[in-house]
């Protein structure tokens, strides 16, 4: 394999089956970097982060850092240079290096070169380390030399390095700081190295006192030296030693403010906006009411544009923070301020009108929010009709132009929207029909963006769905006459808002505008999209069409197979969608069909998966499913064998002399018996699914959970009308119907939990089980749960987060048959060691906060003595918790294999976010222990079995003399 060969292997993206193939790169890539060539050496090195990201374990980088420290030790500036680069950029597998000492000693060995520029290099190569070696003397002393050096460039690099150990170790802080101090005000030093040496007093808060030393000098710099430069990188400094150090932040603000108010540069104002947004993020809660009226005062005075919307956007980010609830609370106490009379209030109001796009976006940010906090205090009302026609006039000024800066002020002014007519519900129908009428005058990309909003207001408020209804499919008409890129998302943004507005129920002159302007203008990939829209609304007869039309027109078999399975599934829930309240036979009928629709769907689903893109979400869930439908069948024909086959005669005497009250129902006690504890077992089934569903978005973990509560529910509602309904309890229930509600299908099936609960409860305790109004009740339950169409939510169709753990275990076998073989009275010290993962956006919905590591062993063939062993000497289970580190994680775990023979031992890992809901994300590792006898015993046993024949031939003679 040649190094352009360990290149392409290299530039593969996927991970797997590589760990023979990572030691011949490796092998490759030194062959190039001992090769005569720079520009062969040069290659290899910089081929190492490719490695480093393919197999990212510590006996691989530990020998390729060794091999590259030699490089840096031998070679010339340039292949340095390329050494440090590739050392900065792979800084997350630094702490993977094993030979920490070895590897620092030869880079260190350059520190001493006659050329400056190497000696710089390795001062910014010791930097980079620094968090690896925080504490090395004799690099702190190679630093504070360095920075007494004649040769800016050594003194630059100095100043990098000192940076980074600052940053990372208290005692070099500590150390650095007055020599950095005497620098700083030392005549002799060059302006542009003071600005260079400035920066460094931000790493100085590893305690208060260095952090009060740093504050006071600069704040004599902000005060000696008022030039533009040093008062901007002073300033800047200060600020972030205040963000580090937190007690410091009021006085930071103060400080800020006063040179935004008082001085006259743009560029130190510019620079105190900056600051003061970074400080309304990092902590909102101690922005006291007057520092906001200072910053409300400068806004109002300014009369550029340019400044006026920085401190604009400092007052968005606080005014959805406790800031704003700080500033409206009155400084005597008791009463509060109407948000009417204040310079916030004016300024926003203001600023919703002004010229600058991006000016008048914050001021209805600021506004919008004030609305939103000011909720029960006062009366709003004039505040909340401002609000609107501020949004209001920004939308019509915004939605006819397409450029990209009116696009955006329109996104944000939209998104204000959004949450205040959430916050006040009864805003929402003047603003629905603004919306509307704006659609028809905007253009494309406006529309789709108004069509997003729409379909947000909707979802929050349903009953406005049909009054926009109308408006949309008339636009829908003449929506499209190109097959342009916007013209496709408009298309799939209106039949989205379509799909919401008519609540799973479209009539056929909708369906028939949809598909006629689909089969004009639109391409495959908007089809596939808007029957997704369409499967997750729950229009499952229209999207069953359109996987129909789509089926021939993919280019490989998996996709074939793939929209096969969607067209089946949701074939499968139009079945269902047929159902009528009290048609008993018509659901048992309706199931049947569905489930032959389910059984093909699966099988096609089962096609369409491949080793790179398994569906095992899409796999479970759709049998979670059919197990569901069969269990709820199963449950309507158990409810009509009270008809078909009633207790006997002599059923109550058999429960008088049994002591079992449920005998006198007969063989129907039985079976319900058995349906509950079906229905706990698929709500077990969903709660694993959910718990191994790490990057699901949360509206798919909710359409999990609903179906876990919909089979809990079922469960308890047999219990509670017939197998025990003495104990059967409400109370847990009673809050179903005040959990905010996100998603009309989330609506529907509160709604009949709800429902079914309220009749169970009224039913309960007044006729004794199992008359037919008990199964009339639970057939009703299980009709009303399949009348409310499934909705399939992103996770079916896409995945949007990917997260893996990979591990690595120490001893490991030569080969996986074989055993790792380990004495009996010995520990095994097995080394787990793990990366994690990520795909191209890492923690979108969740992150980890740290891997919990099962480790068991069992006993699988013995080859001792058999006599009785102790359960707890065949088996280790140990469970422990680890934090990583730059996704790297490793544990150590002494096993006992005390019994000989084949033990299997194996290895889960499992992920905990930063709730601390564990999730069950895996891999499994299994790796076999062969117990030995150990010598010691061995010998032992031997002399015990050469010395029993004689023993057994004198047994006899003593017990002949003794007879006589």
């Amino acid at each position: 394999m040649s190094l352009s060969t360990a290149r392409s292997f290299l530039s593969e993206a996927c991970y797997g089956e590589q760990e023979l193939d990572a030691n011949s790169a490796l092998l490759e890539l030194d062959k190039g970097l001992r090769s005569g060539k720079l520009g062969e050496q040069c290659e290899a090195v910089v081929l190492f982060p490719k490695l480093f990201q393919k197999y990212p374990f510590p006996i691989l980088i530990n020998s390729a850092f060794l091999k590259l420290a030699d490089i840096f030790r031998l070679g010339n500036n340039f292949l340095r240079l390329c050494v440090l680069k590739v050392t900065q950029q792979s800084e997350k597998h630094l702490e993977k290096i094993l030979n920490v000492d070895e590897f620092v000693k030869r880079v260190f060995s350059v520190i001493h070169s006659n050329d400056p520029v190497a000696r710089a290099i390795t001062l910014r190569m010791l930097g980079s380390l620094a968090s690896i070696i925080p504490e090395r003397k004799n690099a702190h002393h190679s630093i504070r030399q360095s920075l007494d050096s004649h040769d800016n460039v050594e003194v630059e690099a100095a100043i990098f390095a000192a940076a980074s150990f600052s940053a990372q170790s208290k005692d070099f802080a500590a150390g650095i700081c007055n020599k950095v101090s005497e620098m700083i005000q030392g005549l002799d030093t060059p302006v542009d190295l003071k600005l260079k040496l400035i920066p460094m007093l931000q790493h100085m808060h590893h305690d208060a006192s260095l952090a009060s030393s740093s504050r006071e000098l600069l704040q004599h710099l902000v005060t000696s030296y008022p030039s533009t430069p040093m008062v901007i990188v002073s300033l800047h400094t200060f600020t972030q030693l205040a963000a580090a150090s937190l007690i410091d932040i009021p006085k930071q603000l103060q400080l800020l403010l006063q040179y935004l108010k008082d001085d006259p540069r743009k560029a130190v104002k510019r620079l105190g906006i900056h600051d003061l947004k970074l400080l309304a993020k990092k902590a909102p809660h101690m922005w006291t009411r007057e520092n906001t009226q200072t910053l409300c005062e400068c806004a109002l005075n300014i009369p550029y544009n340019s400044l006026k919307l920085g401190m604009l956007s400092v007052l968005s980010t606080l005014s959805g923070t406790i800031a704003v609830k700080q500033y409206f609370s009155s400084v005597t106490g008791g009463s509060s301020v109407h948000p009417r009379l204040t310079d916030l209030v004016k300024l926003a109001q203001e600023c919703c009108y002004h010229s600058n796009l991006a000016v008048a976006a914050h001021g209805v940010i600021v506004l919008s929010n004030i609305a939103i906090s000011c909720t029960g205090k006062v009366d709003t009302a004039q505040l909340e009709q401002d609000t609107v026609l501020g949004v209001q006039s920004l939308l019509m000024l915004c939605s006819q132009d397409s450029s990209p800066s009116a696009q955006a002020t329109l996104k944000t002014t939209l998104t204000s929207l959004v949450k205040l007519l959430k916050s006040r519900p009864h805003l929402s129908q003047s603003a629905v029909e603004f919306l509307l009428g704006q659609l028809h005058l905007s253009c494309d990309s406006s529309r789709v963006l108004l069509c997003h909003a729409l379909a947000a207001i909707a979802t929050q408020q349903p009953v406005l769905g049909d009054g926009m209804l109308g408006d949309l499919v008339d636009l829908y008409r003449v929506a499209s006459h190109s097959s342009t890129d916007k013209q496709q998302e408009l298309l799939l943004s209106l039949a989205t808002v379509i799909f919401v507005a008519s609540q799973s129920s479209l009539s056929s002159e909708v369906k028939m505008v949809i598909k006629q302007q689909l089969e004009n203008v639109a391409n495959g990939w908007t089809v596939y999209r808007i029957a997704r829209q369409a499967s997750r609304m729950g229009c499952h007869e229209f999207s069953s069409e359109l996987y129909q039309s789509l089926r021939t027109r993919v280019a490989s078999e998996h996709f074939y197979f793939w929209l096969n399975s969607l067209k089946e599934f949701s074939q499968a829930e139009q079945c269902l969608s047929h159902i009528k309240d009290g048609d008993y036979c018509g659901a048992m009928s309706a199931i049947a069909e569905a489930l032959r629709s389910y059984q093909k769907g699966i099988a096609s689903l089962t096609a369409a998966s491949t080793p790179l893109s398994p569906l095992t979400f899409q796999c479970q869930f759709i049998k979670l499913r059919i197990d569901t439908l069969q269990a709820l069948s199963h449950l309507i024909c158990t409810c009509n064998s009270l008809k078909t086959s009633p207790p006997p005669a002599i059923a109550t005497t058999i429960a008088l002399t049994s002591g079992n009250d449920l005998q006198r129902c007969g063989r129907i006690a039985t079976q319900m018996k058995v349906c509950m504890e079906e229905f706990r077992g698929l709500a077990a089934r969903f709660a694993d699914l959910h718990q191994s569903s790490f990057d699901s978005d949360y509206a798919t973990l909710r359409n999990v959970e609903l179906q876990q509560q919909s089979c809990l529910l079922v469960s308890h509602v047999i219990e509670a009308l017939i197998l025990d309904p003495q104990a059967a309890s409400f109370q847990e229930y009673g809050s179903v119907g005040l959990v905010e509600t996100q998603s009309e299908y989330e609506r529907r099936m509160m709604s009949v939990f709800n429902q079914v609960l309220e009749e169970v409860e009224g039913l309960t305790n007044k006729h004794p089980p199992v008359s037919y109004q008990h199964t009339r009740c639970l057939c009703d339950a299980v009709i009303a749960l399949l009348k409310v169409p499934l909705s399939f939510q992103r996770y079916f169709f896409q995945k949007l987060q990917s997260t893996s753990i990979k591990l690595a275990l120490s001893p490991s076998p030569r080969t996986p048959t074989e055993a790792i073989p380990v004495q009996s009275n010995q520990q095994l010290t097995l080394k787990v060691e793990g990366v994690v993962q990520h795909g191209s956006t890492p923690g979108l919905f969740r992150k980890i906060q740290s891997v919990c590591l099962n480790v068991t062993s069992v006993l699988q063939s013995k080859t001792g003595a058999d006599y009785k062993i102790p359960l707890d000497a065949k088996t280790n289970e140990i469970e422990q918790r680890v934090e990583p580190h730059n996704d790297y994680f490793s544990n150590q775990f002494l096993l006992n294999f005390s019994v000989l023979g084949t033990h299997s031992v194996t290895v889960e890992a499992s992920v905990v976010d930063e709730s601390g809901t564990e999730w069950k994300t895996g891999p499994k590792t299994t790796v076999s222990v062969k117990s030995l006898e150990d010598p010691f015993s061995q010998q032992l046993r031997h002399q015990q079995q050469q010395q029993q024949p004689g023993g057994a031939q004198a047994a006899p003679q003593r017990a002949a003399y003794t007879r006589f």
